[in-house]
């Protein structure tokens, strides 16, 4: 008994520093990044510090780990006692919770909405919009969602001869969409048992907290990605629950239809759910057969539905710089901070792809100014070539290669980032200056018409100014370093509470988050599913707690 309590802790321990490793990692290396632009690797007191971090944050993670499951769900239970008394008098019936739900978000969505009127028209959403005006398309953004905006705004015009009213069609679209998802997510959640009040503070959540609304109430891609990326993760939280999932043709078939969905809309989706695969495989030991069967039809489905769209479109997919944003990024800093480093026939290989007005315009957080310069026709000649002097160059100067990815991603995982990485980019109605948490505006032919000025104004200063990342402990919730974190914590304690069939929903989470790693900067458009899936999450938690905390440490 003694040397099982003696394994249980020196496990406990191991997974403890296996957190607090990275997260520690995290909080130095970001803070440098952030004040200097740059990790000195060579530094003794670097390494030093993270040491003694590493111990530190291993210390606090275990005693909070003991306090988590020493609570036994003690405060949870009596204010969700609490709760049920209070709402003892709206008694619903499944069906009517559902519908409440429902109305309940599109009413706490509605205020904004009509405050920015048509809705956020932004992030390539005019460069989609045109594909379908001119029926020139590109792969550059996903054809299902370019044909889905684009489309939707295109006949709205025509019938109305309102661009406003197009993009407004597609505003409550999106709206209704989220509705439905996040519905049926609460219901997922009271089907297990999870509680009232963990379920009324989601419904709260997903209504009123700012980044979730505005990303709602936005014409981007990363919307529709995120519901179908959410219903993915349900789907995978009823498969680790129990093998209902394996008799029931109905989660059988939203498995499918989600993993497509997000594989659809975002070119990182199918990447990230390609690794998932085999990943899951093995991890599912019951059902192999059947889960193979149903991740090839989703990979299938993609596959053709893309093709399908891109020969039936005539789509132009001779961009190569998305997939090439972090060398690219490698290149320019390079170039712009050690010259010497590309020889005369290196500069000339260089200037092929990249002229030296684009590498001029390097920027440490974001890598568009250079990237959209790229010219691909050049690279698609002779692809090897450039890959030569990419691997050259990097093996002169590793660790410039090293920042140089650093500087765009590290916002994806340092808690007390600032994001503004637009700073001082002129766009269609404003500059941004200290901010650009979101990108707010209404790109043409879209026009502001807000019908809640005072509302409009609140939800201007939350997209561009810094005030709300500066607020201790608030900033946290807006920060997609700190929310990555959260999850990361989750995980390490359910791992450590050995509930590994609760685990099977973190493997896209962070499979997707390690993709966007790779991308030209860090926003939180590209990791919402951070914020709307906490309430998953959290059920998930509590499930854990219920089924664990009475075992502690053996």
């Amino acid at each position: 008994m003694r040397s099982d309590k003696r394994r249980n802790e020196y496990r406990s321990c191991l997974i403890a520093v296996a957190f607090s490793l990275p997260f520690s990692t995290a909080i130095l290396f970001g803070s440098r990044l952030d004040s200097v632009e740059n990790v000195d690797v060579k530094d003794i007191t670097l390494w030093l510090h993270l040491a003694a971090f590493t111990i530190i944050f291993a210390a606090f993670v275990l005693l909070l780990w003991r306090m988590m499951d020493g609570l036994k769900g003690r405060g949870v239970t009596a204010a969700g006692r609490l709760v049920n008394k209070i709402t003892y008098v709206f008694k619903l019936t499944d069906a009517q919770a559902d519908i409440a739900a429902f109305l309940f978000l599109l009413l706490c969505w509605l205020p904004v909405f009509l405050a920015v009127y048509p809705g956020f028209f932004v992030y390539d959403a005019q460069d989609e919009y045109i594909q379908v005006a001119t029926r020139t398309f590109s792969t550059h953004h996903p054809l299902v969602h370019v044909l889905l905006l684009g489309g939707m705004i295109c006949g709205v015009h025509k019938l109305t001869d309102s661009y406003n009213l197009g993009i407004a069609c597609y505003m409550v679209f999106q709206m209704s969409a989220a509705a439905g998802v996040f519905t049926f997510l609460f219901d997922w959640l009271r089907k297990k048992g999870v509680s009232r009040l963990l379920r009324l503070f989601g419904l709260a959540w997903l209504g009123l907290f700012p980044t979730v609304v505005m990303f709602t109430l936005c014409s981007a891609k990363d919307a529709l990605f995120t519901l179908a990326l959410l219903l993915l993760l349900i789907c995978l939280a009823e498969m680790g629950s129990g093998e209902v999932f394996f008799t029931s043709k109905r989660w059988q078939i939203l498995f499918v239809v989600s993993g497509t969905a997000m594989m659809l809309f975002r070119n990182n989706g199918f990447y990230a759910f390609l690794v998932m695969i085999p990943l899951l495989l093995i991890l599912k030991k019951g059902g192999r057969k059947r889960l193979l069967f149903l991740l090839a039809c989703a990979v299938a489905g993609c596959l053709l539905i893309n093709g399908g769209l891109k020969a039936a479109l005539h789509a132009d997919d001779s961009e190569y710089q998305e997939l090439l944003t972090v060398p690219i990024q490698q290149i320019a800093r390079t170039y712009n901070y050690v010259p010497a480093a590309f020889s005369g026939e290196n500069r000339e290989i260089l200037y092929e792809v990249l002229d030296e007005e684009a590498l001029s315009l390097y920027t440490p957080r974001l890598s568009d100014p250079v990237k959209y310069r790229f010219n691909n026709e050049a690279f698609a000649q002779d692809k090897g070539r450039y890959a030569s002097l990419w691997l050259r160059v990097g093996m002169k100067k590793p660790l410039i290669y090293l920042n140089a990815w650093l500087m765009t991603s590290y916002g994806f995982w340092y808690p007390d980032t600032i994001i503004n990485v637009y700073g001082g980019n002129t766009v269609f109605t404003f500059t941004y200056k200290d901010n650009s948490y979101f990108g707010y505006e209404v790109e043409q032919p879209g026009v502001r018409e807000s019908k809640i000025p005072w509302l409009n104004e609140v939800y201007r200063k939350l997209s561009l100014e810094v005030w709300k990342e500066k607020v201790p402990v608030v900033s946290w919730l807006f920060s997609p370093g700190a929310m990555f974190w959260f999850y990361a914590f989750l995980f390490a304690w359910l791992l450590n509470s050995r509930r590994y069939e609760l685990l099977y929903p973190f493997l896209p989470i962070f499979l997707v988050w390690l993709t966007v790693l790779l991308g030209p900067t860090y926003l939180p458009r590209y990791v919402l599913f951070l914020w709307y899936a906490l309430p998953l999450f959290l059920g998930m938690a509590q499930l854990g707690h219920r089924n664990h905390a009475s075992e502690k440490y053996k």
